[in-house]
């Protein structure tokens, strides 16, 4: 949009964040969570957590954590002290206005305010690579009044505690002293707004993935909250939407979020955030929610899942994603399509680590009682763009999915894995994608792809000559297809562009699954060859124990809840082998999983691998 038609949209209108309420009647509501049915379950989550971070000190990120990033690459002490205090800032918040007459949460919030506003940047170290706050050989000039400040980088944590402190500002306006009050402005002015209009453009500006939508979204709301100056409003949701705009650019027509569900939570969860602030503040004249693909986007989430909360987590995602209900729920009021899961899968308010106020917030002003919700409904999903298959049956009692990949190899945040596939039961992935693992300097760095859940070794497709599959957009499967029927869902990739191997000159992966009676996946790989290849090898990871069964030529692992994934083999033609091995997964907790190996034996210009995949149980027709 242009300048002109912004300023028109939000000249005459105020700051705050009056519409968040049901009625615009925030004090009944607050009464209202602590006395409601509905809400008390989370309520009582927020004290509880609230009890706890109050005997918790408020720690202070000293030089050796902010350093240890820099000196050897590891995130997680300086990030487990950082969100530590973001929880409480989230927290003493709600309990503030829950329970207005125990004043101990709300001088926990102005000392935790305090401190957040002290804070040398709100930026993560991982964030601030050749950065001007970790450069010790700036020159500063006292005759020079507009002398860099050092503290001008933004990245998403700097934008969110923005955000969050002008929400807090503008909801509990009357009830923080003035000093607080001009603390908040003054930082939020200082290590946002005036950065953001003089010291950009970030890199971020144009990204076509989470961060735009979370910067510019944020930085956008907190003018939003803070502003009323028609002008520097306008300018700020200039660039604002400008990002915004990449951001929606990053995704197909099929709305898919290639990064999974739970990046999408991020993601498009700080858009509608912000496209809320905005529609309200300019009574509904700049309506984000009406741009083409956001329908689309909007009912990603319910193709996203395999059962429960069990998501597909190609790239790096977790395996299991609670639902935000508040989210879920405002989507569902604006766009018919969008279903609504029950309330078990609902996250807990414990679930985010890192204490985000925006999702928290409106996880309890957005929740409407009335969505009861049901599970996932079975159905096949082909997202053309994404390149995902995705299916949901019901086999008697049983909740079987699955779900496979084409794609490229240069995604938001890639992994290399053309051809993967999850395939799952009850719950429970059988075969397994890794997700994410912890993110180092080195995980995000020259040998990111060494990793096993960012390499094809980890990942559950063919090794060629030895070789994996390389990263970049030129690794990328070809002649793509699906074909869904009420019998099958079968899809077709080729995909010897990921390897870079010079003899191969053709793979064709399908996926054959048979819905009918008992479930089952047929996989053949047909690999063409210019000259004999040494070596090929199918590969499976998992992090169900698997079992060989020589006798019958398959390999078995049995589920938790009493089914087993057979996994059936010619023995003339492959010999199978199982490993044991490790990965940190994305909290640097250690975790076994599972290769198993099958050899192609003698093969020839020509070679045709197949493998037969059979949910199991005794009684089972």
């Amino acid at each position: 949009m242009r300048k002109e038609e912004i300023l028109h949209a939000v000249s005459g209108t105020t700051a705050g964040a009056r519409n968040l309420f049901p009625k615009g009647d925030q004090e009944s509501f607050w009464i209202k969570v602590w006395q409601s049915p509905d809400l008390r379950e989370t309520a009582e989550q927020i004290r509880a957590e609230g009890e706890r971070l109050l005997v918790e000190p408020l720690q202070e990120p000293g030089f050796a954590l902010f350093r240890q990033f820099a000196d050897n690459g590891n995130r997680i002490p300086y990030e487990k002290v950082y969100f530590e205090k973001r929880k409480k800032l989230t927290t003493f918040f709600l309990l503030a206005m829950i329970k207005p007459h125990d004043d101990r949460f709300l001088q926990a919030l102005y000392d935790t305010i305090w401190s957040v506003c002290n804070e040398y940047t709100w930026c993560l170290p991982a964030h601030l690579q050749g950065a001007p706050e970790t450069d010790g050989e700036l020159s500063f000039s006292v005759d020079s009044p507009g002398r860099l400040d050092r503290r001008t980088s933004i990245d998403l944590f700097a934008a969110e505690t923005g955000f969050a402190l002008s929400e807090i500002l503008s909801l509990a306006h009357s009830r923080l002293p003035p000093l607080i009050r001009s603390r908040i402005e003054e930082e939020v002015v200082r290590r946002l707004f005036k950065p953001y209009l003089r010291q950009g453009p970030y890199d971020w500006e144009t990204a076509r993935h989470n961060w735009a939508a979370v910067c510019a979204g944020s930085i956008g709301s907190a003018s939003l909250l803070l502003l009323d100056d028609a002008h520097t409003l306008s300018a700020i949701l200039q660039k604002s939407l400008s990002a915004i705009d990449y951001f929606l650019d990053g995704f197909g027509a099929d709305g898919a979020c290639p990064e999974g569900v739970a990046y999408w939570n991020y993601g498009f969860g700080y858009f509608v955030y912000f496209a809320d602030l905005l529609k309200n503040r300019t009574s509904g004249r700049i309506d984000l929610l009406q741009k083409p693909k956001v329908k689309a986007i909007a009912a990603f989430q319910q193709i996203g899942y395999l059962d429960g909360s069990l998501a597909v987590n190609f790239s790096d995602a977790p395996a299991r994603v609670p639902v935000q209900p508040g989210l879920t729920h405002y989507l569902a009021k604006n766009f018919p399509n969008v279903e609504v899961p029950p309330k078990r899968v609902h996250a807990s308010y414990m679930a985010d680590p890192c204490g985000r106020f925006a999702p928290a917030l409106r996880n309890l002003i957005w929740y409407d009682p009335q969505l009861a919700g049901k599970d996932w409904q079975p159905g096949d999903y082909f997202l053309p763009n994404a390149h995902w298959l995705v299916s949901r049956l019901q086999a008697e009692r049983h909740h079987i999915s699955f779900a496979a990949k084409a794609g490229h190899n240069d995604e938001p945040h890639n992994h290399n894995d053309i051809g993967q596939f999850i395939l799952a039961a009850d719950g429970e992935a059988f075969l397994c994608d890794l997700g994410s693992g912890e993110y180092t300097k080195q995980y995000f760095g020259a040998g990111r792809y060494a990793y096993a859940c960012n390499g094809s070794h980890g990942h559950s497709v063919p090794i060629v000559e030895g070789q994996f599959q390389a990263e970049g957009k030129d690794s990328a499967a070809r002649h793509v297809n699906a074909e869904l029927t009420e019998a099958a869902a079968i899809f077709v990739m080729e995909m010897s562009a990921a390897y870079k191997v010079p003899n191969l000159t053709e793979l064709w992966r399908t996926f054959v699954w048979q819905k009918q009676g008992r479930p089952k996946l047929i996989l053949t790989d047909r690999f063409v060859f210019s000259s004999a290849p040494h070596r090929i090898t199918e590969r499976l990871i998992a992090k169900v124990k698997p079992e060989m069964d020589r006798m019958n030529s398959r390999v078995l692992l049995k589920g938790k809840n009493g089914l087993t994934l057979e996994i059936r083999f010619d023995p003339s033609e492959l010999s199978p082998a199982i490993t044991e091995q490790k990965y940190r997964d994305h909290d640097g907790v250690t975790v076994r999983y599972f290769v198993i190996d099958f050899a192609v034996l003698n093969p020839g210009k020509e070679v045709q691998v197949l493998l037969n995949f059979t949910f199991i149980q005794r009684g089972w027709q």
